[in-house]
């Protein structure tokens, strides 16, 4: 390869590498296959990477043959210099094998069969998800995971429901954020409360999997559904935390409940979950950067609500966690760990509270951001803190002398 000059046209604009399965965009620009798909569905880019235009809705791409065969006899030909000739690749799924094989599904004896189908299919690459998307495949999977009638089949490894198959399928096409939003949309919120039903009952796979392509719904949702979720949803996103199923199912399980909270009502049905307690035992031992900072968002949340400062001043670790956080996560983590902190002492600091707070070294470390670069927010809500305690807290032993220099009286 490093003998002979690969000719520029050969060369895709993204990887710049040369492609082997070429197609063209609506701008007339030609991308290797796996690249632009990346491009435009993974990563939800909706402009030529070389021309900058917009897109067009429904977006097609078109094999660019002639260039393929050229690509492949120029392989040939250079074979004596290393090249290989990568095989033809094959086609993509189109949307009439998709839509014969969903008529089949509908079957009961076939829908199993059909299921494992699709879900091979959608594993191949994003150019048969979105012929699956725009064929009608979600809103049969969906239809699958609403009926509360479930087909089960003997596996290897025990019994599987077509309802566990068709949520594997449905989180694996990554649908577009029209998609996405079309199932917020469908039924009133009732596919919210099938994914509900399946994080309290389904396998801890389902779990992981209804939790996650609800934090793919929840990023385009709009406030009206966030304002109308149920106490029951709550319970179950909690408790799909609290099992720890996997790292991506406590991330996502974070990521739905940040989402929700911001809104009033939900902070009071987090904090009636349980969410301060669990969120505290797993802070303990967690030490995963961006996980530290989710929960430190999600706690700050919460915590903007009376019951919520009650379930963290209740529980024996809650304030110590807090406090510990602080200049060990990120400034982020630094952030939102002081929130908390200013709230409890501003709307909840009992006498008790704010002894608390001085043995366990909360004064201490509040004193220790006054001197170090955490942010100017973060600077001014601990000093506001510690200004709120003075009379208890300036003259206190506990504070280390190097750090009593920086009480603000």
């Amino acid at each position: 390869m490093e003998e002979i000059q690969i000719p520029p046209y050969f060369i895709c604009p993204i990887s710049l590498e040369m492609m082997k399965d070429p197609v063209t965009i609506s701008t007339g620009i030609t991308y290797d296959r796996e690249n632009i798909e990346k491009w435009i569905f993974s990563a939800k880019n909706n402009i030529c990477p070389v021309t900058n235009q917009s897109l067009i809705t429904g977006i097609e791409l078109t094999p660019n043959v002639t260039l393929r065969r050229f690509i492949q006899s120029w392989c040939t030909i250079n074979a004596s210099h290393g090249i290989e000739r990568f095989p033809t690749p094959k086609p993509p799924v189109s949307k009439p094998q998709i839509v014969k094989l969903l008529k089949e599904a509908k079957s009961p004896k076939m829908q199993m069969k059909s299921l494992k189908t699709l879900r091979s299919i959608a594993s191949e690459n994003d150019a048969n998800k979105r012929s699956m998307e725009s064929a009608g495949a979600m809103e049969f999977l969906a239809s699958i995971i609403n009926n509360s009638n479930e087909v089960f089949e003997e596996e290897e490894e025990g019994f599987m429901s077509t309802k566990d198959e068709a949520l594997s399928v449905l989180y694996q096409l990554k649908l577009s954020e029209q998609g996405l939003k079309s199932l917020i949309m469908s039924g009133n919120g009732e596919f919210i409360e099938s994914l509900t039903r399946v994080m309290q009952h389904g396998s801890y796979e389902s779990r992981a999997y209804a939790v996650m392509l609800m934090k793919d719904m929840f990023e385009v949702s709009t406030p009206t559904l966030l304002l109308s979720l149920k106490q029951e949803f709550f319970t179950q996103v909690v408790q799909v935390l609290r099992d720890e199923i996997s790292q991506k199912a406590t991330k996502a399980s974070l990521q739905v409940l940040v989402h929700a909270c911001p809104f009033g009502r939900n902070k009071v049905k987090a904090a009636e979950a349980r969410t301060i307690r669990v969120l505290v035992d797993l802070l303990l031992d967690s030490s995963e950067k961006r996980v530290c900072e989710l929960m430190l968002i999600l706690l700050d949340q919460v915590c903007q609500s009376a019951e919520g400062r009650a379930e963290l001043l209740n529980h024996p670790g809650g304030l110590a966690i807090v406090s510990k956080k602080i200049l060990r996560v990120s400034k982020v983590g630094s952030e939102r760990a002081i929130k908390i902190l200013h709230s409890i002492s501003k709307f909840s600091s009992t006498p008790s509270v704010v002894q608390e707070m001085l043995s366990l070294g909360v004064v201490s470390k509040l004193c220790l951001v006054l001197q170090v670069d955490c942010g100017n927010k973060a600077k001014e809500r601990a000093r506001e803190i510690l200004k709120f305690h003075a009379k208890a807290w300036s003259n206190s032993p506990c504070i280390p002398n190097n750090l009593l220099s920086s009480y603000p009286f």
